[in-house]
C-alpha cells in the first residue's frame, strides 16, 4: 500500500472518529439531563415516616441572629429532634461556620475548589449560589419539585413564577426558592407626627407638599431646642439610591424612573433604570434638597442603617422604609425622645402625578440539591418541607404548631392561653430550619396585617399569632395597610438572573461611573446636564453591551 493512500486512510479514520467524539459528547451531555430525569422518576412515592432512618446532610451558616437554649446547637436542637421524631430523619451537619456571613461564602468556595464532598442539600442566601449552579455539581430540580411538593407549596410558589427565573440555565431550574413574604421591603414614609401638630402642617400628598413640610422642619424649630439642627429627610445612599431602608428611590418614581435596577420599557425591554433620562429630574431634587439644607452633607457617606439613626435620635422628620420599620429601628425614637410620634404616610407623586417605589423579591434564599445526593434524603426534604407548608406556614386551630413551633421556644402557656412572655426569652426555632424561616406563603403576612389594620378580630392561628408578636404595632398595621393599597406603583426590579459576562469583567467600572457621577451632582460638583454624557459613557465603556446580555437572559426566562 503507497504512503498517499495509507494517509488518505488514515485521514477518513480521523474524520470518523472526530465525528464520534462530537455525537458521543453531545450524547453525554443529553444522558446526563436524562440520567437526572430518570433518577426522579425512580424515586418512589413519599411515604409520612420513614421505615428506616434516614440521614440528610447539608452544611450552614450559623448567624449571630440565632440564638439556642442551654444545651442545644444547630447539630441538636428542639427542629432536629422533631425531625427525627416526626419522620425518622436525622439532619447531619458535614460542616459548620460562624461569624461574618463572609466565612460561610470562603468555606464553601474552598470546598469547590477543593472538589470536597458536597451534602445532600445546601440552602443559601450567598452569593456562591451561582457558583454552586456553574460547578455541575447539583440537579435540576424541576422535575423533581413537579413530583413531590404538594400543592400548597406550588400554590405558594405559583403567586409569583418569576422567583424561579434567578436560577434557570439552558431552560432548567437548578434551585428551589425559598419563598418570602411578599411586599415585605416595599416603602412607605414615615413622618415624625407630633412636628406636623406642632407646625400646623398637612399631609402631603405630592412631592410639592413634601418640600413644604421638610422646609418647616428644617427651619421652624420643630423640636423647641431654639438651634436650626433638625433636618427634612433623612436617606442614606453610600450602597444604593434605591435602598432597602432610608431609601431615596421613590424620589425618582415621582417621576417614572427607578435607579440601580433593570426595569422594563413600553416595548417589553429590560433597561438599566439608572440610564433613564427620568433620572435627571430625580437627581436635581436631590440636589436641591441638599442645597436647601433639607438632607444631610453627610448622606452619601451613609449606609442605610447609618441614616436612620438621624430619625431615631430625633433629629430628622422623614424617613421611608418598609411597614416593619415602624417596629425596628424607629420605636427607638420614641425612648429617645418624649413625646416623639410618627405615623406612616403614601408615597407622594410627582408634577405629572406619577409615583413609584421599588419592589420586593418574594424570595430570600434557594436550595440547591446534589446530583449524587442519596435518593432517600431528597425524599426526606420533601417530607419534611412539604409538611411545614401544608402545617406551620398557615397553621389550623388545634394543630400542633397554632401557637408556634414548640412550647418554652417562641411561645409559652399561661392560664390556658398562649403568650409570647418567654420567661428566658423568646428563641425561634423557625431560624434552624433546612429553610431558614420554615415555610412561608408570600401573600399571607400583609393580607393578615391589612385586615388588622382595618380593625378586624383576628380569627386564624396564623393572624393570632401576628397580633401577638411584639414589632407588630399600630403603626406596623397602618404602614402595611399603605404599602398594600398602594401596590400598583411598585417598580420591581426585572433581571434577577446571574451576572452576565460583561457585568464579570465591566461591572464595578460600570457602576463607578454612574454611582460617583449621581453623587457629584446630588452635592453640586457637577452640573446636572452632566447626566448625559455619564450616560453615553457608561453605554461605550460596556453598558450597551450588558444590556444586550441582560435581554437575551429575560428573553430566555420567558
Amino acid at each position: 500500500m503507497s504512503k498517499q493512500v495509507k494517509s488518505i486512510i488514515l485521514l477518513a479514520v480521523m474524520i470518523v472518529l472526530s465525528f464520534s467524539l462530537v455525537a458521543c459528547s453531545k450524547k453525554g451531555s443529553s444522558s446526563n439531563a436524562e440520567k437526572d430525569s430518570e433518577k426522579v422518576a425512580n424515586l418512589g412515592e413519599l411515604p409520612e415516616k420513614f421505615d428506616e432512618e434516614v440521614t440528610l446532610t447539608t452544611v450552614r451558616h450559623v448567624a449571630g441572629d440565632i440564638n439556642f437554649r442551654k444545651g442545644e446547637t444547630i447539630e441538636d436542637n428542639v427542629m432536629t429532634k422533631w425531625a427525627k421524631e416526626k419522620f425518622n430523619m436525622n439532619i447531619k451537619y458535614l460542616w459548620t461556620t460562624s461569624g461574618p456571613q463572609d466565612a460561610f461564602t470562603t468555606k464553601m468556595r474552598l470546598a469547590l475548589s477543593a472538589n470536597e464532598e458536597m451534602p445532600d442539600l445546601i440552602a443559601l442566601r450567598d452569593d456562591v449560589t451561582e457558583d454552586l449552579i456553574d460547578s455541575k455539581r447539583f440537579m435540576p430540580v424541576g422535575d423533581v419539585f413537579e413530583k413531590y411538593a404538594s400543592d400548597i407549596w406550588k400554590e405558594a410558589m405559583n403567586e409569583d413564577p418569576s422567583v424561579w427565573n434567578s436560577f434557570i440555565r439552558d431552560g432548567e431550574k437548578y434551585a428551589i426558592p425559598i419563598l418570602d413574604y411578599s411586599m415585605n421591603g416595599d416603602p412607605v414614609l414615615f413622618i415624625r407626627e407630633d412636628w406636623m401638630k406642632k407646625l400646623n402642617l398637612e399631609a402631603p400628598q405630592t412631592l410639592e407638599d413634601l418640600e413644604k413640610v421638610m422646609d418647616a422642619f428644617v427651619n421652624e424649630d420643630p423640636d423647641g431646642n431654639g438651634k436650626k439642627d433638625t433636618f427634612g429627610l433623612t436617606v442614606g445612599f453610600k450602597n444604593n439610591l434605591n435602598a432597602w431602608m432610608s431609601d431615596a428611590g421613590w424620589v425618582f418614581g415621582a417621576y417614572g424612573a427607578m435607579p440601580n435596577q433593570w426595569n422594563q420599557t413600553e416595548d417589553g425591554q429590560l433597561e438599566h433604570g439608572s440610564t433613564n433620562p427620568a433620572i435627571k429630574e430625580g437627581l436635581a431634587k436631590l440636589n436641591k434638597w441638599m442645597g436647601k439644607g433639607y438632607i444631610h452633607k453627610e448622606s452619601g457617606l451613609w449606609d442605610e442603617t447609618k441614616a436612620s439613626e438621624l430619625f431615631t435620635s430625633g433629629r430628622a422628620g422623614i424617613i421611608a422604609g418598609p411597614h416593619w420599620m415602624a417596629g425596628w429601628p424607629l420605636s427607638d425614637v420614641k425612648n429617645n425622645v418624649e413625646g416623639a410620634e410618627f405615623k406612616a404616610y403614601p408615597i407622594p407623586s410627582g408634577p405629572d402625578g406619577k409615583a413609584g417605589r421599588h419592589g420586593t423579591f418574594n424570595y430570600n434564599g434557594a436550595v440547591l440539591i446534589n446530583k449524587e445526593a442519596d435518593p432517600e434524603a431528597i425524599k426526606a426534604f420533601f417530607v419534611y418541607q412539604n409538611y411545614l407548608f401544608e402545617n406551620f406556614a398557615n397553621p389550623k386551630e388545634g394543630s400542633e404548631f397554632e401557637y408556634g413551633f414548640a412550647e418554652g421556644y417562641d411561645y409559652v402557656m399561661k392560664d390556658g392561653e398562649p403568650s409570647k412572655d418567654v420567661p428566658d426569652g423568646i428563641v425561634n426555632p423557625g431560624k434552624y430550619s433546612l429553610t431558614f424561616d420554615v415555610a412561608r406563603i408570600p401573600s399571607l403576612a400583609m393580607d393578615t396585617l391589612y385586615k388588622l389594620a382595618d380593625g378586624a378580630e383576628p380569627e386564624t392561628p396564623y393572624e393570632k399569632t401576628r397580633k401577638q408578636t411584639a414589632d407588630t404595632t399600630p403603626e406596623v398595621y397602618e404602614a402595611a395597610k399603605i404599602v398594600v393599597d398602594q401596590k400598583d406603583i411598585t417598580m420591581p426590579s426585572m433581571f434577577t438572573g446571574a451576572p452576565t459576562e460583561t457585568m464579570k469583567s465591566r461591572g464595578q467600572a460600570l457602576d463607578k461611573i454612574l454611582d460617583e457621577g449621581f453623587n457629584k451632582i446630588i452635592y453640586g460638583e457637577l452640573p446636572v446636564d452632566e447626566f448625559d454624557k455619564m450616560i453615553d459613557k457608561w453605554k461605550s465603556s460596556g453598558g450597551d453591551k450588558v444590556t444586550e446580555e441582560v435581554n437575551e437572559w429575560y428573553k430566555s426566562v420567558q
